[in-house]
């Protein structure tokens, strides 16, 4: 079994995504955690609104980067571009890439076009991290 960390800076909306969406749909060959680097210590209600619409129950909770020092990863990737700049260096094991995702939390409008833009980062996560965990395979 293969792990990866994903390290966003809340650890609310994009890396708890990332999370559960590799420990729903590619569990058989990963284990992801997440973690944050300034942890908002919550999961944005819209984030776990977003994944229960494509079947997936979050069940993580947000996390502080040093609960994970210790550990060692295959693969720590990255989110957003706050984390890739507050931890140009990982400390512990494994390999690191970035993927950006603009943050969700930020979008503003109606209920409906915030939520739009939770859907369109949990879609394109569901496409483009596990193209990148198949190519460290």
């Amino acid at each position: 079994m293969r792990k990866v960390l994903f390290l966003c800076t809340g650890n609310s909306c994009r890396s708890q995504m990332a999370e559960a969406v590799v420990n729903a749909r590619l569990a058989d060959a990963w284990q992801a955690v997440s973690a944050g680097t300034a942890p908002a210590g919550y999961v944005h209600p819209l984030a776990v609104r977003a994944l229960a619409e494509i079947g997936i129950e979050h069940t993580g909770r947000s996390k502080h980067v040093d609960e994970f020092r210790d550990e060692s990863f295959d693969l720590v990737v990255t989110v957003c571009d706050s984390a890739a700049e507050q931890c140009p260096l990982w400390l512990g094991q494994g390999r690191r890439m970035h993927l950006s995702f603009p943050d969700p939390a930020k979008a503003t409008g109606t209920e409906e076009e915030v939520m739009a833009a939770f859907r369109r980062v949990r879609d394109d996560m569901a496409i483009q991290i596990p193209a990148l965990l198949q190519s460290q395979m």
